[in-house]
């Protein structure tokens, strides 16, 4: 028979351990989590900084261009490193747990959201086109850039290259961060908790994990309610494309090409940036409202529509390639590292439940 202490211990133990799991409940692991992405950014920094000052003074302007953005991207795998350390060594899981994998299926989703990416973008172009809210001023435009430090004295297309490379890094960490990472987490954590079925837990953590997008955009340059409303939108997109696959391959290409496509084919800023070169250069003259003004067409009503276009696309997508529409269990039941499937079902990640196990 337990005694009191015992049973405060084991209720103590069960609030913060999975035994079943081996491994700390969804509230904690995101905790570890956190710290370990901040030790990953600032072991990227680190990098960064140190691939900089390696960097000989004199350097000419397509150099000092390189340096520059491969050490962003540096920065950017430190994060990167942090995310999989936290999924590695706190949750356990296994890369396929993150949405990631090397099957066939994983890069024909990939070939979509690239080809996504790019049709949206430009449908975004030709509508604010017709509507006359903006003009064509030039092609292959060069311009400074604070963000890459890439001046107009690199040649254009390796600008192009040097800007490309950068939204991979953007679009793959954000999507394995907010997604894979995130979005799995929460939605583990509320399936089977207080009786929570699948669809609840998906519905939740698209939420979450959408306004927590949503969010991480608030200290961009030119934000708005509407422009941060609108990014929570397309994170739901994202979510979608993660929970009707299992895979975040179709987010990370729709995220990539559309960056790149939005400011760096068409013109536009970008989430208030904008890149150091163009292919198409724009004056915008419509109402902010609906273009998104100097934030760029994420921040303006005619991106929703966009946004429609993006979800029919992808339904249309799943529907032909895994022949119907339906969640991916498997998001919330990973199949952990070093152990059998310690899925909701067998083991809800609720401390109640955990406590009454323990006794």
């Amino acid at each position: 028979m337990s005694s009191p202490d015992d049973r405060g211990l084991g209720g103590l133990r069960g609030f913060l351990w999975n035994d079943r799991e081996r491994r700390p409940r969804a509230p904690w692991r995101l905790g570890l989590a956190l710290l370990a992405l901040v030790a990953g950014g600032v072991g990227g920094v680190l990098a960064a900084s140190g691939l900089v000052a390696l960097a000989p003074s004199t350097a000419g302007a397509t150099l000092t261009a390189l340096v520059t953005v491969a050490a962003r991207t540096l920065q950017i795998a430190g994060f990167v490193a942090g995310v999989l350390a936290a999924a590695w060594l706190v949750d356990r899981r296994e890369l396929s747990d993150l949405g990631l994998d090397r099957s066939a299926a994983w890069w024909a989703d990939l070939g979509f959201g690239l080809a996504l990416g790019v049709a949206l973008p430009g449908l975004v172009f030709a509508v604010e086109l017709a509507a006359g809210f903006l003009r064509v001023t030039g092609t292959v435009v060069t311009r400074a850039d604070p963000t890459l430090a890439v001046g107009p004295g690199v040649a254009p297309a390796v600008a192009l290259a040097l800007t490309l490379v950068y939204f991979v890094g953007v679009g793959v960490f954000e999507e394995l961060l907010f997604r894979g990472y995130l979005l799995t987490n929460v939605a583990e954590g509320l399936a089977g908790w207080r009786g929570i079925g699948l669809g609840g837990a998906f519905a939740g953590a698209t939420v979450v994990s959408s306004l927590a997008f949503g969010v991480g955009h608030g200290l961009n340059p030119n934000v708005t309610v509407l422009a941060l409303v609108n990014i929570a939108l397309f994170g739901g997109l994202f979510a979608a494309s993660y929970l009707l696959t299992g895979r975040i391959a179709a987010a990370i290409g729709l995220h990539v090409t559309w960056n790149f496509s939005i400011a760096s084919v068409f013109g536009f800023p970008v989430s208030g940036f904008t890149t150091p070169v163009t292919v198409v250069a724009v004056e915008q003259s419509g109402p902010s409202l609906l273009t998104g003004g100097s934030f760029g067409p994420e921040g303006g009503l005619v991106a929703l529509g966009a946004l429609v276009v993006g979800f029919g696309a992808l339904a249309g997508w799943v529907q032909w390639r895994e022949g119907g529409l339906r969640w991916r269990e498997s998001v919330a039941r990973p199949l952990l590292r070093g152990g059998p499937d310690d899925g909701v079902d067998a083991a809800p990640d609720d401390p109640d439940t955990a406590e009454s196990a323990t006794e």
